[in-house]
């Protein structure tokens, strides 16, 4: 069968976009001969719709919306991600379902049997399960269809416990089904497209036939959607694959030779998570309305890596850096910032703060007399600088970003209503080795971020002679801690077992825990790893637990 993939970008709630979308999809791809259609799941309304789905209105209207782009659906079929109404009377009110629509109407829906509610996903607050998987006769062949999360019931995954023991894919194989496709709208993280791999190429094997795999693309909130989608035949070989964070439209001939992989399909680590804050980046920008980017360049390399993927995602003549040195801030620092804007050929502004620190300490000496100084006062540096970047994204309609990365924000080593004022915080899930591992590969064929930003004792020089390590272990210590706290869910003493010395774990896990409230008030971050600092981590502010 010549099937159509279409891995489309679509905005959440856009559904006269989307709509656009879609059928000019299924035209391009009719015309290059398909025989089926495929798109991603709940493509009609964008993923995730989440409360959305709660307002009286949305739902008719995604169904009208169905119905017009089935009207024009000719003789080749197309199955469609879309929301259904329960109208049951019984259990959550809607289905996310695959619309088969064939010759002017919607002929047959197929639900998803699997709902997520782990990490990112809370389908079961929504959605009604459906027993088992459906099949769909069409042009002689038995066509079964799944629903994203249907296929995530393999061995090596964990989740599998969560359905007690139900298993899509097992159901339809004793269907003698003749090709199996998946919608998906499956947000990424690094290395979750092996295991996505897997467990489509095994399900074919398992089948006996092949399987398409369509999933979504771009950014919608915190989350990025890679593509990647990907057929794989009947022996569980990888039968062709579309190109990793873009847009594709492919015709893929399951009866033919496979075809190569898209260049980007599989591509080294840094790569991905580049690509991957980039269009999160220009999607999160460009699906709210603004076009420009401001950058409080420090110098560092934090600030310096947020720039460089602001230009990659909006363009140089739409990001604007800004320097903003106080009474102790170096001269490197100054010069660094400066050779950075000008490596990037972005617009670079200086604004000297001394002079606002200085009326602040003024103002508040008579309150704060007779006390010793202290954070108090390398804190009044941040939040001036978050006063004029914010008066500066309200004049200019651009959007801030911040640069806090993920070890940083972990232990709260920035500052509530300073560093961390903003729209978006684009490297809040990036730990700071991969930090410096990701700026030596935008480094690879020239300097764009200056050496000296890269191999200079990072520093938030919010007092003479700071640095980072005299608050902080050394990163690669901190990152691994994190990752076991943090992500991995692992106790004191279990990071105390691997060898990691018990003061400096006590000293992390005590600052991630009391620093709960600051990422609580924190601008969404783009999500990269397995578990980050969002929708996906529900920790209580005030709770007293000590693990």
């Amino acid at each position: 069968m010549r099937l159509g993939l279409a891995q489309l970008n679509t905005i959440v709630g856009d559904l006269a976009g989307n709509r656009r979308k879609i059928l000019e999809a299924y035209a391009s791809l009719v015309a290059q001969g398909a025989e089926l259609v495929v798109f991603p799941e709940l493509v009609v309304c964008g993923y995730p719709p989440r409360d959305l789905l709660l307002k009286r209105r949305f739902v008719p209207d995604i169904v009208e919306s169905l119905n017009t782009i089935a009207a024009a659906i000719g003789g080749v079929p197309a199955l469609i991600g879309t929301v259904e109404p329960n109208v049951s009377g019984e259990g959550r009110p809607f289905y996310n379902s695959a619309a088969f629509c064939h010759r002017g109407r919607v002929v047959a829906h197929a639900r998803k049997c699997l709902l997520p509610t782990y990490d990112v996903f809370d389908e079961d607050r929504y959605f009604e399960p459906a027993p088992q998987p459906v099949v769909i006769t069409h042009a002689g062949l038995r066509i079964g269809v799944t629903i994203c999360e249907d296929i995530w019931t393999h061995p090596m995954i964990n989740t599998r416990r969560l359905y007690s023991g139900l298993d899509p894919v097992a159901q339809l194989a004793g269907q003698r089904c003749d090709l199996m496709v998946n919608l998906s709208a499956s947000p990424w993280y690094h290395a979750k497209g092996t295991v996505r791999q897997q467990l489509v190429t095994d399900a074919a094997r398992k089948l006996g036939c092949p399987v398409a795999y369509v999933n979504a693309v771009g950014g919608n909130d915190e989350l990025v959607f890679d593509g990647r989608s990907l057929v794989a035949d009947a022996r569980g070989g990888v039968h062709a694959g579309l190109a990793a964070f873009g847009e594709d439209l492919q015709i893929v001939d399951t009866a033919a030779v496979a075809r190569p992989a898209h260049r980007s399909f599989a591509q080294d680590e840094m790569a991905d998570i580049h690509a991957a804050l980039v269009l999160g980046l220009r999607d999160y920008a460009h699906k709210s309305g603004f076009k420009r980017a401001l950058v409080a360049l420090s110098g560092g390399i934090d600030s310096a890596l947020v720039a460089e993927l602001a230009v990659e995602a909006l363009g140089r003549e739409n990001v604007m850096g800004v320097s903003l040195p106080s009474a102790i801030s170096s001269g490197h620092s100054k010069d660094d910032a400066r050779r950075l804007a000008e490596n990037l050929g972005i617009r670079f502004e200086t604004i000297a703060i001394a002079d606002a620190v200085a009326a602040c300490e003024k103002a508040l000496g008579p309150i704060f007399a007779g006390l010793p100084a202290d954070v108090t006062e390398e804190n009044i540096q941040a939040r001036i600088r978050g006063v004029l970047m914010m008066a500066l994204s309200n004049k200019f309609g651009s959007l801030l970003l911040t640069t806090g990365n993920k070890s940083e924000v972990a232990v709260g080593y920035c500052t509530l209503y300073g560093d961390m004022a903003g729209g978006l915080a684009v490297i809040s899930d990036v730990f700071k080795t991969q930090v410096y591992a990701l700026s030596r590969w935008i480094n690879r064929e020239r300097e764009i971020i200056p050496t000296n930003t890269i191999e200079k004792p990072p520093s938030a020089e919010l007092r003479p002679g700071q640095k980072d390590q005299d608050s902080l272990p050394p990163y690669d210590v901190l990152d691994a801690i994190l990752r076991g706290y943090v992500e991995e869910g692992l106790s004191r003493a279990d990071l105390v077992a691997q060898g990691f010395a018990a003061e400096v774990v006590n000293d992390v896990v005590r600052k991630v825990d009391l620093n709960e409230y600051k990422r609580k008030q924190a601008a969404p971050g783009l999500k990269i790893t397995p578990l980050a600092f969002g929708v996906g981590r529900r920790i209580p502010i005030v709770q007293k637990y000590v693990s």
